[in-house]
């Protein structure tokens, strides 16, 4: 039994590996920000604490510091939701029905590769290629995956993955295509008020709690995101976010991603991680090229369609297009509507997927 004493040096050191890695992450996004890559407050993290990780440090994240990084995105978003903005998304319907369509399309295709590619390895099942093919968030597929005899791991891996190749890739190729600034609208709100802030933080906290207590997907992004959405749309204006804790939010994110990548991963699974990158980049592509097709068709903003049809997450694609300028409520309402309906369906079709297959769905 563990006493009190090592129980409390044990919880010291990993708050001052915590310390450490924050350290870390600043100083990798002040260097990232004087180069001028890319999103430099999450790509800079993200990149340094990966590599620390992968050289076997005991770099830190703490789910707090990752809430409050996902509060601050679904938040910022949320302020570009103006009654002149939303009087807009009616005539986006048809854009984002193709759009989930696609990401349903592609996730199968992916799922179908992962097992071309696994599916004679020991002990692979096909549950574990189909969720963690699913273009969704990495938690609940691999609580799906979990509940129909799925490997855990390697579907939290694949996502890990996916989306670490995703925010290393399409931000850098639209900043070297030139894409920036195109994107005329802008928050409700442009001054910081203290007093604003604490009103938008108690209203969007009540969302986070409803998500959380209905069972909802991600609150912490979507509650905030909602009920800010309700009050900008409303024409309720509280307050902008101040850069520094934008800055922070994405901070938080990016260590939150790069822990993940310890030595283990890298040794767990290498032909499985090797197949996923390779699909990944290749869903990249792909949905680069359906994005400018979609754009020709529409008239849209290309940048923006690539933005909102890639293979990504929700807070890391809807941040670069707040950073870049392009058309943030168009690719917030892709990602959020995408998420919600592949989050529904993907049980569904692997009930339809395992009957194809002759397989038992509830294994």
């Amino acid at each position: 039994m563990t006493s009190p004493s090592a129980f409390s040096a044990a919880a010291g050191w990993r708050g001052l590996w915590l310390l450490a890695t924050l350290g870390l992450a600043w100083v990798a996004a002040l260097a990232c920000e004087a180069l001028r890559t890319p999103l430099p407050w999450m790509i800079g993290p993200l990149m340094a604490t990966a590599v620390a990780a992968l050289v076997g440090l005991p770099v830190r994240s703490a789910p707090v510091l990752r809430n409050v990084g996902q509060w601050t995105i679904g938040t910022a978003l949320g302020l570009y939701f103006t009654p002149q903005v939303v009087a807009l998304l009616p005539g986006l319907a048809l854009p984002i029905a193709l759009a989930v369509a696609w990401a349903l399309l592609i996730g199968y295709g992916f799922y179908r590769w992962l097992w071309w590619a696994q599916g004679a390895q020991p002990g692979m099942r096909r549950e574990t290629a189909f969720f963690a093919a699913a273009i969704g968030g990495a938690s609940e597929m691999a609580l799906m995956a979990d509940r129909r005899g799925g490997r855990v791991d390697l579907v939290a891996a694949c996502h890990s993955l996916r989306l670490m190749l995703v925010v290393m890739t399409i931000p850098f190729a639209l900043q070297w295509s030139g894409v920036h600034g195109t994107d005329l609208s802008a928050p409700a709100v442009q001054a910081f008020r203290l007093e604003g802030l604490l009103g938008l933080l108690a209203c969007t906290a009540a969302g986070i709690a409803l998500v959380w207590r209905l069972g909802g997907p991600n609150p912490w992004v979507l509650g905030a995101l909602g009920v800010t959405i309700v009050l900008t749309a409303s024409g309720v204006e509280f307050t902008s976010l101040p850069k520094p804790l934008s800055n922070a939010g994405q901070l938080f994110i990016g260590v939150a991603l790069g822990v993940r990548f310890t030595p283990g991963f890298v040794r767990a699974a290498p032909r499985w991680l090797a197949a996923v990158g390779v699909g990944t980049l290749v869903m990249i592509i792909a949905s680069a090229l359906f994005a400018w097709a979609l754009a020709r068709w529409t008239g849209l903003n290309p940048a923006t369609l690539v933005l909102g049809t890639s293979p990504g997450g929700i807070a890391e694609m809807c941040i670069t297009a707040k950073v870049l300028q392009l058309g943030v409520p168009t690719v917030t309402a892709l990602h959020v509507i995408r998420f919600v309906v592949v989050l529904v369906a993907t049980e569904r079709l692997w009930v339809w997927e395992s009957r194809r297959l002759g397989l038992p769905a509830a294994t």
